[in-house]
C-alpha cells in the first residue's frame, strides 16, 4: 500500500510541512527533509520551484525564485534524492506545476518520482478532467497519489468528481487567496470546512493555506484529518536557519 494510504489510516491528526527545494542553499533539501521526519512531521511537501507559480504568496515565490538561483531543477532534485528512502519512511509528495514536468515528459517524471520513493504528486494548474483523461492511468502505473485542491468556490459536483478519481487525501485550501495571506480562521471558514466534512467524501482532507502555528493547526484539524504548514516553515528557515526546524516543529504540536 502507498505510504500516504498508510499514514492516513493512522489515529493521529496528520502534520505535513511544505518547502522549497533548493532553499535557503541549494544542498539543504536532504538535511531539511530527514530533520522533519526525527522531529515528529508526518508528511512531506516538496516545492519544485517554478518561475511563474500561480497559488503561491510572496514568502514561497521568494524562496521559489532564491532556489531557482541557487541551481535548483527537476534532474538536480531528482539527483538530490536518488538515496532518500534509506534514510527517510514518511510519505513524500512533490508539489509543482504542470509545465517543467511537461517539458520533463510526464511519464518519465512519474517513472522517475517511483524510482525514487515519492508517493504522490500535487500539481495546482493540472485540471481534474485532463488528468481523469490522459494521466490517471500512468499514475497507477508507477503507484503515484494525485493530489487535488478545492477551495471554497469548488462546486459540491466537482468536489465530488475530484474525490471519485482521487485515492489519498484532498488538499482543502482554506480560502481563495494564495498561500501566506491569512491568519487564522473566521466564521465563514470554519462553515467552509463543516460544510465539507458532512459531505462525507472517501478521501480524507487536508487543509492548507493559512496555517502557521499551534492555534491554527489545532483549529483546522477539529474538521479535517490533517494540516499543512508551509509560508510560516519558510519564514523560519529564512529568519533563523534549518537548524530551527525542531523547535518550530515542537512549538506546532
Amino acid at each position: 500500500m502507498n505510504r500516504i494510504n498508510l499514514k492516513l489510516q493512522e489515529n493521529k491528526k496528520i502534520l505535513s510541512i511544505y518547502f522549497s527545494a533548493g532553499y535557503p542553499n541549494l544542498n539543504d533539501t536532504v538535511k531539511i527533509i530527514q530533520d522533519l521526519e526525527k522531529n515528529g512531521v508526518d508528511m512531506i511537501e516538496i516545492g519544485l520551484p517554478f518561475s511563474d507559480p500561480l497559488a503561491d504568496g510572496p514568502t514561497i515565490q521568494e524562496s521559489s525564485t532564491q532556489a531557482l538561483y541557487n541551481g535548483m531543477t527537476t534532474q538536480v532534485l531528482f539527483d538530490q534524492l536518488i538515496d532518500i528512502r534509506k534514510t527517510v519512511s514518511i510519505p513524500l509528495v512533490i508539489m509543482g506545476y504542470y509545465n517543467p514536468m511537461l517539458q520533463f515528459g510526464m511519464e518519465n517524471f512519474c517513472q522517475k518520482c517511483a524510482e525514487i520513493g515519492i508517493d504522490g504528486l500535487i500539481i495546482p494548474d493540472l485540471p481534474v478532467d485532463v488528468y481523469a483523461d490522459e494521466y490517471k492511468a500512468t499514475f497507477e502505473k508507477y503507484g503515484l497519489k494525485n493530489i487535488f485542491l478545492i477551495t471554497p468556490q469548488t462546486s459540491d459536483a466537482r468536489i465530488h468528481f475530484i474525490d471519485s478519481v482521487s485515492d489519498g487525501f484532498i488538499y482543502m485550501v482554506s480560502s481563495a487567496s494564495v498561500t501566506g495571506s491569512q491568519s487564522g480562521f473566521g466564521s465563514i471558514q470554519e462553515d467552509y470546512f463543516k460544510r465539507i466534512a458532512d459531505m462525507n467524501l472517501k478521501n480524507p482532507q487536508i487543509i492548507g493555506f493559512g496555517i502557521s502555528n499551534r492555534e491554527t493547526f489545532n483549529q483546522a484539524t477539529q474538521f479535517a484529518k490533517g494540516a499543512i504548514i508551509g509560508s510560516a516553515f519558510i519564514k523560519n528557515l529564512t529568519e533563523r536557519g534549518v537548524e530551527s526546524i525542531e523547535e518550530f516543529v515542537t512549538g506546532i504540536r
